[in-house]
């Protein structure tokens, strides 16, 4: 049997390392078009290489997919956090946890995870051609694995063999804001504000990050993920709103402003940094007790509603994830198979399938890659 996996990733590995496992007397070649294998690998994490998230129930896993949570589900059943864990332990490759779930090999580099693929195909006797131009529909296979990530090319590929696609948009970015006033404040973080899309129901909650050029920081880039496609409609231009003390109510901001009538506004403690509370205190530094009420209220209700304008979006560092790809319902997620084309299989993110960050996009790649290549 000729299996041929085209992408040379972490899903179209995991794929050709699986396959060749389960059926070691066939021939599996990985084709790669450029002359770098695993390249996200190598930058993912800052060098580091956040392999998966220590998120073992398959069921809130999945909340971490603005697209194909649903489809995850059984796939998750098969192959999840825990097995990506134990698979790299037995090769040598042990992870660990960090305080917010992610998790690293314990190297802390990129290299141990490439070493560690690259070392299993070789063992196992997977073929890999680099720089290869690959005509599919010239060329003899039994089975074929479509593992191109978020490229042009793949989803030609994909359509040729009649399959539909979602219109690939951006996700995981930051937001642009080029007249915030808090621009000063760059590199001051938060650890957790609540913010939304105006008149939409897209809202998130997490760290934020103040930015030379607006936003950044877990609650705008997961905003980014499952806003999406709204976004991208709206041309990158709309307005959202950051609640800078979620856990505090306008009536209980009031009460804790005025609890103490003698003591300066910007000594009152509050869950956001000082030099954003003095940013928002300007105007307002004298004893509470001589501060109008009307003042004080307008800034609880500022605190609440803080209104900005986005206007554009900048990549968050070196990583970029796509929503779009293959349409989900033209493939069997038991075996990652199309539903169009008997013996073409997809993983990865060529599939329309993209998580929010923390490791969650890589293990998309792990589970869709392992089932594919169980399948062949």
């Amino acid at each position: 049997m000729k299996i041929i996996i085209l992408g040379g990733g972490a899903a179209g590995f995991f794929a050709a390392i699986r396959a060749k496992k389960v059926h070691p007397s066939a021939q599996v070649i990985l084709y790669e078009k450029t002359a770098k294998l695993l390249s996200k690998v190598r930058i993912s994490g800052g060098g580091r290489c956040n392999v998966t998230h220590a998120l073992f129930d398959p069921k809130k896993l999945i909340l971490h997919y603005p697209r194909g949570s649903i489809e995850l589900l059984g796939p998750f059943h098969r192959f999840q956090p825990l097995n990506t864990v134990e698979w790299f332990s037995k090769r040598g490759v042990p992870l660990k946890k960090e305080k917010d779930g992610r998790m690293f090999p314990v190297t802390n580099s990129s290299e141990t995870i490439i070493n560690c693929l690259l070392g299993e195909a070789k063992k196992l006797g997977v073929e890999i051609q680099l720089r290869a131009k690959l005509d599919i529909m010239q060329t003899n296979y039994d089975r074929f694995i479509l593992a191109t990530g978020s490229s042009k090319e793949g989803w030609e590929i994909a359509k040729s063999f009649g399959h539909t696609i979602q219109e690939p948009v951006p996700s995981l970015f930051t937001f642009n804001v080029p007249d915030s006033p808090l621009k000063e404040l760059a590199g001051t973080s938060c650890e957790n504000v609540k913010v939304r899309i105006e008149k939409t129901k897209f809202s998130q909650e997490g760290p934020l990050l103040i930015t030379h050029w607006g936003f950044s920081g877990p609650a705008i880039l997961k905003l980014s993920a499952f806003a999406a496609r709204y976004l991208a409609e709206k041309n990158y231009e709309t307005t959202f709103i950051i609640d800078w003390v979620p856990a505090l109510t306008e009536e209980k901001l009031f009460s804790l402003f005025s609890s103490d009538p003698k003591k300066h506004l910007q000594n009152v403690r509050t869950p956001l940094p000082k030099r954003l509370w003095s940013y928002f205190c300007q105007g307002l530094n004298e004893q509470a007790g001589k501060i109008s009420k009307t003042l004080v209220k307008k800034l609880c209700h500022k605190l609440k509603n803080d209104r900005y304008t986005l206007k554009g979006k900048t990549t968050n560092k070196e990583e970029f994830v796509t929503c779009g790809g293959v349409t989900l319902s033209e493939v069997n997620f038991k075996t990652m198979e199309s539903k169009i084309h008997p013996n073409v299989f997809f993983c990865g993110e060529v599939l329309d399938i993209d998580g929010i960050t923390g490791g969650f996009n890589f293990q998309n790649a792990w589970t869709t890659g392992w089932i594919a290549g169980s399948s062949v």
